[in-house]
């Protein structure tokens, strides 16, 4: 029995498989974006209104004195400045970081290879907690400054791993003749790997 099809010659199936993924998409995207049209009639709602509850993705009582505060806040530019340096200087010192120590437990000759590499999975697992965190930091005497953003996620267990595996993934025969030419592992480091 032959199939009925539509002028663009799809069949029922077809056209009602496609309807299904239409239908499961445009309610993903519903899903996702609700929570953030929330937040932004939130935010451009009158606050004394807003304790009241009920909205949804519209203001009720539309004001823009929301953002007049925040952008009157004087530690706004601060902290702005505080996140965009620990970022950009967190990312580059914890890739040179992670991939030095890659680098050194990638290579054949090193003997701890096996120990270091067991020792970074542990920390992957089990973590000493909060309040031992805290009294290391305090005893490192780095509360109030800016290293505390930066030294404690230096080194990733988990980047240490990815690196290393990019690592292996180099012929081993690129570092030896190098190393015939007279490079050193500096060299090999910064640029063969």
């Amino acid at each position: 029995m032959a199939s009925r099809k539509w002028s663009s010659g799809a069949s029922w199936p077809d056209r009602t498989f496609d309807l299904l993924v239409y239908l499961i998409l445009a309610v993903v995207t519903i899903v996702t974006l609700y929570p953030f049209l929330n937040v932004l009639a939130i935010s451009l709602n009158d606050s004394t209104d807003s304790v009241r509850g009920g909205l949804t993705i519209y203001p009720r009582v539309f004001t823009l004195k929301n953002y007049e505060t925040i952008f009157a806040f004087g530690g706004l530019i601060t902290g702005l400045k505080i996140s965009i340096l620990r970022t950009v200087i967190g990312t580059i010192l914890g890739l040179v970081s992670a991939s030095m120590l890659a680098f050194t437990i990638s290579r054949i000759d090193f003997q701890g290879r096996r120990f270091v590499s067991a020792f970074l999975a542990m920390t992957m697992y089990i973590s000493g907690g909060l309040i031992p965190f805290y009294i290391l930091i305090r005893d490192l005497h780095m509360i109030g400054t800016f290293a505390v953003y930066v030294l404690p996620g230096l080194v990733s267990a988990f980047n240490v791993f990815i690196i290393r595996s990019f690592i292996d993934g180099i012929p081993y025969a690129l570092q030896e003749s190098a190393k015939l030419d007279g490079a050193n592992d500096w060299t090999i480091f910064w640029r063969v790997i």
